[in-house]
């Protein structure tokens, strides 16, 4: 199997991401947590590993984000 890892800082936290081959010519990114055990949020799929992997960052990125803006509004 042809996976690539990449190691990401996203909202001020570092996460190790696996792209992996799925059906057909797609690729599937999912984050890894601990000893190569993935997590449970779900994968995200793109035409390459890159695209996979930008999917995915961007969607915690945004999520980060949110995460951000929602901790401001309690704390006001």
């Amino acid at each position: 199997m042809d996976a690539h890892r990449f190691d990401e800082s996203i909202g001020g936290g570092r996460y190790t991401v696996e792209v992996t081959p799925a059906h057909g010519n797609r690729w599937r990114a999912s984050l890894l947590r601990g000893a190569d055990v993935p997590s449970a949020v779900m994968p995200f799929y793109g035409d390459t590993p890159r695209a996979a992997l930008e999917a995915l960052v961007g969607w915690l990125s945004q999520a980060h984000g949110a995460s951000a803006d929602s901790e401001k509004a309690a704390t006001g």
